[in-house]
C-alpha cells in the first residue's frame, strides 16, 4: 500500500510505501545566508520524519541541491552538525537553478520507518 501525506494536485510531501519513506524537497527561507537556510530546511525535514514515523537516524539517502557550490563548506557546517554520530546517510550534493533566486539550498531526503 501506498500512503501519501499533504497531497495537492502536483505533489505530496511525504509517501510512505514498504518500509521506505520519501520526502518532498525541502528548502529554507527566502533571503537568509546558506547556514541559516540550512538549518531551516534541516528543521522541516525533521519535522516530516517525525510525522511519517521515521528519523534523523533512519535517512538512507540525501539530495543536496546549492545553488551556488561556493556555498559547499558552509552547508556542510550545519550538515555535520545535524547528522547523527554513526549515521550519516548516502549523500549526494550538486549545484541546480532552485525554484527561486532567493534559494540557496534544496533538501531531499528518503529514509526507513517503523
Amino acid at each position: 500500500m501506498i500512503e501519501r501525506m499533504y497531497t495537492k494536485q502536483r505533489m505530496s510531501k511525504i509517501v510512505k510505501h514498504n518500509g521506505t519513506v520519501y520526502l518532498c524537497g525541502q528548502v529554507g527561507v527566502r533571503g537568509e545566508s546558506i547556514k541559516e537556510q540550512t538549518a531551516e530546511c534541516l528543521r522541516r525535514v525533521d519535522e516530516l520524519l517525525v510525522e511519517a514515523g521515521s528519523s534523523r537516524e533512519q535517512i538512507l539517502q540525501a539530495i543536496v541541491w546549492l545553488s551556488d557550490m561556493r556555498d559547499f563548506a558552509e552547508m556542510n557546517e550545519v550538515w555535520d552538525a545535524w547528522v547523527p554520530e554513526g549515521h550519516a546517510p548516502a549523500r549526494a550534493c550538486g549545484e541546480a537553478r532552485l525554484a527561486s533566486q532567493e534559494l540557496l539550498v534544496e533538501v531531499i531526503v528518503t529514509a526507513a520507518y517503523d
